[in-house]
C-alpha cells in the first residue's frame, strides 16, 4: 500500500474535530525526524521514512526494544504507536523520555515511518484503549465518559463480579501480572457499575465523573499513590470509591493488539508488538 494513503486513512478514521494533543513541545531534540504536521497537530504521522507499506507493526509506546526488533526483523513499514515517547516512572520522574535518535536514524535507514493516535486512540470507538480494556475484563459496556481534551476516553460498564476482590482477581488474570486494589470504599460492587479508565486514569476530573455517575470503582493504569496523585487519592479516599491499577503499558496494550484487526482489514499483514509493564505505576 502506498504509505500516504495508509496516512490518510488513518486520519480520515481517527483524527475527528475538536481533539488535542501536546507531544512535540516535549520533543524538540528530535525535530530532524518529525514531521511538521505533527509538530503542529501533535497526532497523526511521527516520522515519514517510507514511501510503501508493506507491513504494519503496533505497540504501546516507541520503546528501544519495540525498535530494536523492527530494525533487525523488516523495511517498508509502519509502526503504530499510542504514545510519541517512551514511559518508564524508573527513568523519569514524569513517566515520559523521548525516543532514542540513533535508533530513529536506523529506521529512517529501513524505510520505516511511525504513526501515532494517543487522544484519538483514547477517544471511545470500537478500538478504544477504555472499551478495549473494558472488552477484555468481559464488562458489558454502559457508555462512554470522561472527557478529556476534546474526546470521550473511558467508558461505564456492568461486571458479572460481585465484589471488588472478585473483580481484582479477574483484573489480574485478564493484565498478566499483580494488580494493585486501593480499598477505600465497600467490598460489594454497587449495582454492579464501574468506571474504566485506560493509562493514566486516576485523576481528580475522572474521579468528579465517577461520582456525577454514582459509580464506586475505577478501573484504571497508574495508580501509585505519591506526591502528584496524593489530591485524587484523597478525594477516591473522601468518597468511598475503590481504585484497582493495572500499569500504563497492560491497561493500553489491549486497544494497540485491536488496532491489528483494522490493518489486517485494510489488507496489511499486522503485529503486536509485546513491551513490559513497568510495575512503578502501580
Amino acid at each position: 500500500m502506498k504509505a500516504k494513503d495508509l496516512y490518510k486513512r488513518l486520519d480520515d478514521d481517527f483524527i475527528k474535530p475538536g481533539l488535542t494533543d501536546d507531544w512535540f513541545q516535549y520533543m524538540p531534540e528530535l525535530g530532524e525526524y518529525i514531521c511538521d504536521s505533527f509538530k503542529e497537530k501533535n497526532m497523526g504521522l511521527v516520522c515519514d521514512f517510507a514511501e510503501t507499506i508493506n507491513e504494519v507493526y503496533t505497540a504501546v509506546f516507541p520503546s528501544e526494544g519495540v525498535f530494536k526488533k523492527l530494525i533487525n526483523s523488516t523495511e517498508n513499514a509502519m509502526l503504530f504507536v499510542h504514545h510519541a515517547s517512551i514511559w518508564d516512572l524508573r527513568k523519569s520522574p514524569v513517566g515520559f523520555y523521548n525516543m532514542n535518535a540513533s535508533l530513529l536514524e536506523k529506521l529512517r535507514e529501513k524505510r520505516i515511518s511511525i504513526y501515532c493516535l494517543h487522544v484519538p486512540l483514547d477517544n471511545f470507538s470500537d478500538y478504544s484503549t477504555s472499551k478495549s480494556l473494558a472488552d477484555a475484563l468481559g464488562l458489558e459496556i454502559v457508555k462512554p465518559f470522561v472527557k478529556y481534551r476534546g474526546s470521550l476516553s473511558g467508558v461505564i460498564g456492568k461486571t458479572k463480579c460481585k465484589t471488588i476482590e472478585e473483580l481484582q482477581k479477574v483484573y489480574s488474570d485478564t493484565v498478566g501480572h499483580e494488580t494493585k486494589l486501593y480499598k477505600y470504599g465497600d467490598s460489594v460492587i454497587k449495582d454492579n457499575n464501574v468506571g474504566v479508565c485506560a493509562g493514566g486514569g486516576n485523576n481528580v476530573f475522572v474521579v468528579e465523573e465517577l461520582l456525577e455517575n454514582d459509580i464506586k470503582v475505577l478501573i484504571t493504569g497508574v495508580s501509585v499513590k505519591n506526591d502528584h496523585s496524593a489530591e485524587t487519592h484523597a478525594l477516591e479516599e473522601k468518597n468511598k470509591i475503590n481504585v484497582i491499577g493495572g500499569t500504563h503499558y497492560s491497561t493500553e496494550k489491549f486497544a494497540c493488539i485491536a488496532m491489528c484487526k483494522y490493518f489486517t482489514g485494510l489488507g496489511l499483514k499486522a503485529e503486536f508488538i509485546k513491551d513490559s509493564p513497568c510495575m512503578e505505576d502501580i
